[in-house]
Parts: C-alpha cells; sequence; structure tokens
C-alpha cells in the first residue's frame, strides 16, 4: 500500500526558472504516477463506476519538521475524526450518503507516501476500516532523517493529479491539507494552486503553529494567503492538542457536507 514518487528532476531544477520549470516538474510527477496504480476500493467489484457526494485527499505533512508528537496528532486526529458522530451524520445526511477518501503523506518534490487509496465511505463501518489503516500505517514521526523540507506547491500537484484519477464522479473534490511550516522546498505555491483551482477543486488547509509563533504572522495567515483556494475555501488554526482534534473534526464535517457553514466560509479563517 505504500508508494514513493521520486524525481530526480526536482533537485535539477532552479527555482527561478518560472513557468517552464514548474510545467516540467508537473510532468515529471505524471511520469511517476503512470507506474502507480494504488489498489482502490472506489469501484464495485464489477468495476462500474461508483458515485459520491465529495472527494477528498488528505495531504498530510511528513517532513523532517513534524516530530513524534505532530505525528501523532495528525494520525491519530484523521482517525479519530473519521469515526466521530458528526461525521457520520454529514455523510448520511449528503444526497447518496457516501464520500470518497485518499490520505498521502508528503514532504519535499518526489518525496510523497501513500497511506490510503481511494476508499468509499458509506457508514461507521467503512469509517472504522479507514481509520485502522491510517492508524496502523501512517507516520509516527520516528524516522524523519532523509525527509527533506516541506513542499506545499508538491502536495498541491500530487493532490491535483490524485483527484484527476478519481474512479468515479463526485459532486464536490477537495484537496485538504494539514502542515506546520510554509513551502520552504521545491517551486512555488501558485501555479500548482492556481491549476488546482482551475480544475474546480477547492483546497483546504489545517495549520499547526509553533509554539513559539510570533503573533504578527501566524502559519494561519500564510495559508489563508497563498494556499488555500477554491469555492468556499477555509484554513483552521488550532490553539494546542485537544483543540487540533476539535478543528479537524469541525473541518471534516464542513468539507464532506453538501451543506457548508457559511460563517467559516464567509471568514475563511478559524
Amino acid at each position: 500500500m505504500f508508494e514513493c514518487l521520486h524525481d530526480e528532476l526536482s533537485s535539477r531544477l532552479d527555482a527561478g526558472s518560472g513557468k517552464s520549470a514548474h510545467s516540467l516538474l508537473r510532468l515529471a510527477a505524471l511520469a511517476a504516477m503512470a507506474f502507480w496504480v494504488p489498489t482502490t476500493q472506489a469501484a464495485d467489484v464489477d468495476g462500474a463506476v461508483l458515485n459520491v457526494d465529495v472527494a477528498v485527499v488528505f495531504a498530510v505533512d511528513f517532513s523532517s519538521s513534524i516530530d513524534p508528537k505532530i505525528a501523532d496528532l495528525q494520525r491519530e486526529g484523521h482517525a479519530a475524526a473519521f469515526t466521530s458522530p458528526e461525521i457520520i451524520r454529514a455523510i448520511s445526511q449528503n444526497y447518496l450518503g457516501c464520500i470518497g477518501v485518499a490520505y498521502f503523506e508528503w514532504s519535499s518534490p518526489g518525496h510523497s507516501r501513500t497511506v490510503l487509496p481511494w476508499t468509499r465511505i458509506c457508514g461507521l463501518e467503512d469509517a472504522k476500516a479507514t481509520a485502522a489503516v491510517i492508524r496502523a500505517t501512517g507516520d509516527t514521526g520516528y524516522l524523519r532523517r532523509g525527509r527533506g523540507g516541506t513542499s506545499v506547491s508538491a502536495a498541491i500537484d500530487v493532490g491535483s493529479l490524485l483527484l484527476d484519477r478519481f474512479p468515479g464522479n463526485a459532486m464536490k473534490k477537495v484537496i485538504d491539507i494539514s502542515s506546520n511550516g510554509e513551502n520552504n522546498d521545491g517551486l512555488p505555491v501558485q501555479p500548482s494552486r492556481q491549476n488546482a483551482i482551475a480544475k474546480g477543486y477547492t483546497i483546504n488547509a489545517i495549520a499547526i503553529p509553533a509554539d513559539d509563533e510570533d503573533p504578527k504572522q501566524p502559519l494561519a495567515s500564510y495559508f489563508a494567503q497563498s494556499v488555500i483556494g477554491g469555492y468556499q475555501a477555509f484554513v483552521m488554526s488550532p490553539t494546542g492538542p485537544r483543540d487540533y482534534i476539535t478543528a479537524l473534526r469541525r473541518k471534516l464535517v464542513t468539507e464532506v457536507s453538501m451543506n457548508v457553514d457559511p460563517h467559516i466560509a464567509a471568514t475563511g479563517i478559524h
């Protein structure tokens, strides 16, 4: 179930080479994805295309800055959120009563790992199975050496490619980013962001602030200004470990529901 995208071009491209460099990197990523055929549970035994209300790609930071404490927060936070009564209720109240989810971890360009391929959740039992996979195989933060920096642009590109390859139909498609840092590796965020938005995808985020974060330059503001985008996009910023789980659950309810909380949509930051 684990897959890696190794892109040697990413280390050779000059960050100042502009759109052409970004295009080359994205084409290289696409070429790598051509050999990446994850097992999918989003189609039935007859191979029929399945419809869902919402398809969400969870892009979770596992760069070298993610220590065991933050890794546990992200892994257990997502697993717990999937099985929460609020999420199950939101899914059941949609038109079709099913969502499609995929979960991958990312760091520098060319370094991503599939934890959960496209999977359909239509109720509590599906959610429990999804949570079990994330708990068993998600990042623990103990083996951080060699993972490199934080490439938000690469995370968006991989998330966009996964949505391109969703084996079904979804009325709403979302890239959900969880990270504790700004884009500091790979190409600029804006071309990747604009490409995803142009496809009709929404980019949401949960920003994990450092303990010593400068209140004048909060990470959430960076994500709000430079990363999120698309229809009713928003970013949430927890104030502590317990708040992260609460914020994540609220964010997922908003993402998987076809009825978006107008307060969140209006403010953009929580």
